[in-house]
């Protein structure tokens, strides 16, 4: 089959713009998939606290932080997105996890697809955690990493969602009450009429679809353009039709001091950190067995070496070096997250104003500590990856680049500033 890599005339289809409501379970994940939806066209927003988003748009993404929340507590705030997006004009919904498919058999994937499923009526919902771009694909049912099963892969050692099986089916199965299927690539690959039969005959109502390659996605677009609700990762928007938006248009940054924050013990963040203390740029471990006893004091210890280093340089505070060095349950990690949103809040105030952020929950702290209610999607870095520009709520314009840990390029701490202009 010729790969028409999202270039070619299924890919490249305009249809009458439906403005599209995401559910994102955690703040980057809600930018790359604004940002996938950027790439295609589509005017996208993103939603990260309360008030109106600006108008214009026609991909509103509700970022949310329920990844490991408390199951009740995700669903009851995936359920009020939901609503929030319904009242402002959204027709079709995907529910937005991350392509590792980070859960446990408690959920909160299940639980949450559960209630929007029931919520939006929706009678089948694929299950597409799949980014070819960024090595995440779908075989047989089975999820990989690169070359290798999920399984396999450093998510097998996550602190808090650690992935030990990689058939999603079996993953899915104990979170949810309904049944789950599987749909393999001799489907997705006999085309969307094909695929669009298939799901619409299938007993279950969860369908796994085999994903390989970014064809495939344009495939599952097509096959599920009527759909009310769609479930994976950003890559079902890298599928979707092209709008007439301008992807290269973005915002001129505010000039100040850079700075890099990493609660991630994922090994890309870990890589990232190594490669730019071997560029150069200076690197501090904040001392996390500190935090329990002195919060206060390992947050001021972090900027005054922050304010030492030259103005010039961007500078790197990270939590694990190695996996020595990770503390283990929500408390450890709920006391990264604060300090570090601590540190980029007080940074921020005396005179940054670009800040890579890495970390699903350690994005979604940051955020909600500067108050930014909405971000305005810019230059992409790497798959998965962009810039954005908020406002905080002392009125301080910032470049924010939150970045799921295994996202993003070795070198991504010392290119990233290229982007902004």
């Amino acid at each position: 089959m010729a790969s028409r890599m999202l270039s070619g005339t299924v890919a490249e289809r305009r249809e009458t713009v439906v403005r599209i409501g995401v559910v994102a379970d955690d703040f980057t994940g809600a930018t790359d998939i604004a940002a996938a939806y950027a790439s295609r066209g589509r005017r996208s927003v993103v939603l990260t606290g309360p008030g109106e988003p600006p108008e214009g748009n026609d991909v509103v993404v509700a970022a949310l932080k329920t990844r490991t929340a408390p199951v009740a507590e995700a669903v009851e705030a995936s359920l009020a997105a939901c609503e929030r997006l319904r009242a402002l004009g959204c027709e079709r919904f995907v529910f937005k996890y991350c392509s590792t498919f980070d859960s446990t058999d408690r959920g909160n994937i299940g639980p949450v697809l559960d209630a929007l499923a029931e919520r939006t009526g929706a009678e089948h919902v694929v299950v597409a955690p799949a980014f070819p771009g960024n090595g995440r694909t779908i075989r047989d049912g089975l999820l990989y990493v690169g070359d290798v099963l999920l399984e396999d892969s450093p998510m097998r050692h996550h602190p808090l969602t650690p992935m030990t099986r990689s058939r999603v089916a079996e993953l899915l199965r104990p979170q949810t009450r309904y049944d789950v299927g599987e749909i393999h690539a001799d489907i997705v690959r006999a085309g969307a009429a094909q695929l669009a039969g298939t799901l619409a005959a299938a007993a279950e109502k969860y369908l796994v679809v085999d994903t390989l390659t970014d064809d495939d996605l344009v495939t599952i677009a097509e096959a599920t353009s009527g759909d009310v609700l769609v479930s994976g990762a950003a890559g079902l928007a890298l599928g979707s039709a092209r709008g007439d938006a301008d992807p290269s248009e973005a915002w001129p940054t505010p000039a100040g001091r850079r700075l890099v924050v990493c609660g991630s013990a994922s090994a890309r963040t870990r890589e990232q950190v190594r490669h730019a203390a071997e560029n150069g740029q200076p690197t501090l471990r904040l001392d996390v067995g500190g935090l329990a006893s002195d919060p206060g004091g390992v947050v001021r210890d972090a900027l005054a070496w922050f304010t030492a280093q030259d103005p010039a340089s961007a500078p790197v505070i990270y939590s694990v070096g190695d996996l020595d060095d990770v503390r283990s349950g929500p408390e450890a990690a709920a006391r990264t997250e604060e300090a570090l949103s601590r540190i980029v809040e007080a940074a921020i105030a005396s005179g940054v104003t670009q800040c890579v952020v890495a970390g699903g929950e350690t994005s979604g702290a940051v955020v909600n500590r500067l108050g930014v209610h909405a971000l305005r999607i810019g230059g992409l870095i790497a798959p998965g990856v962009c810039w954005a520009e908020g406002v905080t709520a002392a009125g301080d314009r910032v470049a924010l680049a939150l970045k799921s840990g295994n996202f993003g390029t070795p070198d991504m701490f010392v290119t990233a500033w290229e982007v902004l202009r």
